[in-house]
């Protein structure tokens, strides 16, 4: 079963300023590279050059140790008056405030009511996991609209099993079902996945300190048996069969969640999965039975499976 880690990369940025004046001999007691958290005044830092006992001094300004509750003050006090923006001809924000507004006059205006309705809950009945893959939307992909499914991205479509302990992923199917009582999990997969094939293209015994490798590599176990399956034919066939075996793994990973596998066993929660191929644009979907006593002995079967072409 594949099981996984999602990542976050975060960096303070740091932006040379002017020097600072000499302080004062009241301040001459502070030592050098001190930054108070929250605090957005350039501080001196210290650098020692070439090994000299001389020390150069140069003052940043630390934008991660401002104090979020200042940003968010003046977000508060912005007047939403519309201004003429600067460079708006280079601003890749421009297409996307025109797409706002037309969203605004074609969907939110004639449907109001459904948007007043939506501020007070949402009702989803989908839990979506998706690729992060920018060609893998499945809002655009299978026409969800707002309110009707709650979704979560990460690379590779992957489902980290219980044990593993909590994750975005995991926090999300833990709300949507728990709380927001969702009848259908989704876990959709895609053609010439990146993530895939970064999975297939590592060694046995590879060690990396790539934040994606690290990832993709809980999904070895549908490498493996894709390997055992598939091994035989060329490595873009292996990594389209392995986009497969790994939906199928995420689908046995959800089940190691208790309160998944208490409501399927109910009845109340169906498990899906879904396979996207923007070369042909096509769209599998199927899902797995999940029951003891079935034939052959395994508790595990497809379902209800079709191609939309």
């Amino acid at each position: 079963m594949a099981n996984g880690l999602l990542f976050r990369g975060a960096s303070p940025c740091l932006h040379p300023a002017a020097a600072e004046t000499a302080t004062s001999s009241a301040d001459s007691g502070r030592g050098h590279g001190a930054v108070t958290i929250g605090d957005s005044r350039p501080r001196g830092v210290a650098l020692r050059v070439g090994g000299s006992s001389r020390r150069r001094e140069f003052s940043f300004i630390t934008m991660a140790s401002r104090d979020h509750s200042s940003l968010t003050q003046q977000l508060l006090e912005f007047q939403h008056d519309t201004v003429d923006e600067v460079g708006a001809e280079h601003d890749p924000f421009m297409d996307l405030k025109a797409r706002f507004m037309d969203f605004k006059q074609q969907n939110y205006v004639e449907k109001f009511s459904n948007y007043l309705n939506l501020a007070e809950q949402q009702t989803p009945k989908f839990m979506v996991v998706a690729c992060a893959d920018s060609r893998v939307c499945p809002t655009s992909i299978l026409g969800f609209q707002p309110g009707e499914a709650f979704t979560i991205r990460n690379i590779a479509n992957l489902v980290p099993p219980y044990e593993h302990g909590g994750s975005e992923t995991s926090a999300g199917l833990e709300f949507a079902v728990n709380s927001l009582q969702v009848q259908n999990v989704l876990v959709v997969g895609h053609s010439r996945c990146g993530g895939i094939q970064a999975l297939m293209s590592m060694k046995d015994d590879s060690s990396s300190g790539s934040f994606i490798k690290k990832w993709v590599s809980f999904g070895k176990n549908a490498r493996l048996s894709t390997k055992a399956a598939a091994g035989n034919l060329s490595f873009d066939m292996q990594c389209t069969h392995c986009e497969k075996e790994s939906i199928n793994s995420s689908l046995l990973n959800l089940l190691t969640y208790p309160w998944i596998e208490k409501r399927v066993n109910e009845c109340t929660l169906n498990l899906h999965g879904g396979y996207y191929n923007f070369v042909d644009c096509t769209f599998e979907k199927w899902t797995l039975e999940y029951r003891e006593g079935m034939e052959g002995g395994s508790k595990y079967a497809i379902k209800n499976r079709s191609t939309w072409s």
